[in-house]
């Protein structure tokens, strides 16, 4: 959605979702420090929103935009910084260099535009569940419809690209297959929709501190993603419960013995499979169907400090009223 609502602000907001790894395969560490993988993605029906507001003297002007001041809040959810830390705000300050906006020459104007950034979170953080990633990609979304920026899909994951890893698959969304460090990423098939239940635990995951417990308790794999990329093609929810793999789940299970038990009160309630979504801790059983998934939920609930029920794949980030 963007509006004016009065002469000078103008609002765009973005919803985007969150995402699970159907199958995440760690190859080994490369010289730089990070690993190569392997990973089949799908965005996951639990979002975040991005509100990017343009205020201030000739805000809707869009000459006014060369001439630029960023601001960012969110709703004062713990764990998500507000300064340079915040993958958002890292996206926001790249958009700015990408499309000239924000240029430190104002020309002698003594007030200039304002772009403020506020963030809903409803992702949990650091869960493995690609919440700052959904947020940055919204933000680069966001200000290229805000500012009139006119950047196509690929020109943004490019940018994405060079932030983090996830950010290009949250651009686009739906279902991909992303390898090397996560950021090279092919959309694939995927027919019908899936019901999960998403066991949420409040204290995080350090994704950092999982890929250096995998590098002492993991050994790297050369699993391949076929038998998911099979069940997606045939729309099969128990082949697909069945081939949902992730070897960083060796290092979430060490670090944190209690979801390995979450993960086997899944699979004995009854769901299809059951996996850690990325590095964790968020442990995800396929249902058979929502009506099914409600019903594991219920039996569930005790092992987490939240459950709720999402669907897969959710599309990708979208301008929302």
């Amino acid at each position: 959605m963007i509006g004016t609502s009065q002469a000078s602000q103008v609002i765009v907001r973005v919803r985007v979702p969150s995402k699970l790894n159907l199958f995440l395969a760690v190859r080994g560490r490369r010289p730089d420090g990070y690993h190569e993988l392997m990973s089949v993605l799908q965005t996951l029906s639990i979002y975040d929103t991005v509100e990017a507001e343009l205020v201030g003297p000739g805000a809707s002007h869009p000459a006014a935009r060369r001439f630029m001041d960023l601001t960012f809040t969110h709703d004062a959810v713990a764990g998500v910084p507000t300064d340079g830390d915040n993958l958002a705000v890292r996206a926001a300050r790249r958009m700015m260099e990408a499309t000239g906006v924000g240029s430190a020459d104002r020309n002698g104007q003594p007030e200039v535009p304002l772009t403020r950034l506020h963030l809903e979170k409803a992702i949990p953080v650091a869960a493995g569940m690609a919440g700052g990633s959904a947020d940055a990609a919204a933000t680069l979304v966001a200000l290229n419809k805000l500012w009139g920026a006119a950047l196509g899909t690929n020109e943004l994951r490019t940018l994405a690209a060079e932030l983090s890893s996830d950010i290009p698959f949250c651009v686009g969304g739906g279902t991909a297959l992303a390898t090397g460090t996560g950021v090279s990423v092919a959309q694939v098939l995927a027919r019908g929709s899936y019901a999960w239940v998403v066991g949420i635990s409040e204290k995080p995951l350090s994704t950092g501190q999982v890929f250096a417990t995998f590098d002492e308790v993991g050994t790297p794999s050369d699993a391949e993603p076929d038998a998911v990329l099979q069940a997606l093609r045939t729309a099969d929810a128990e082949a697909l419960g069945a081939a949902l793999y992730n070897d960083l789940e060796v290092a979430a299970f060490h670090l944190r013995p209690e979801l390995a038990d979450a993960k086997e009160a899944m699979l004995a309630a009854g769901a299809l499979g059951a996996i850690i979504s990325g590095s964790g801790p968020t442990v995800l059983g396929l249902a058979a169907s929502a009506h099914h998934a409600h019903l594991l939920a219920e039996e569930v609930g005790d092992r987490f400090d939240r459950v709720e029920v999402a669907l897969s794949p959710a599309g990708g980030p979208e301008l929302v009223g």
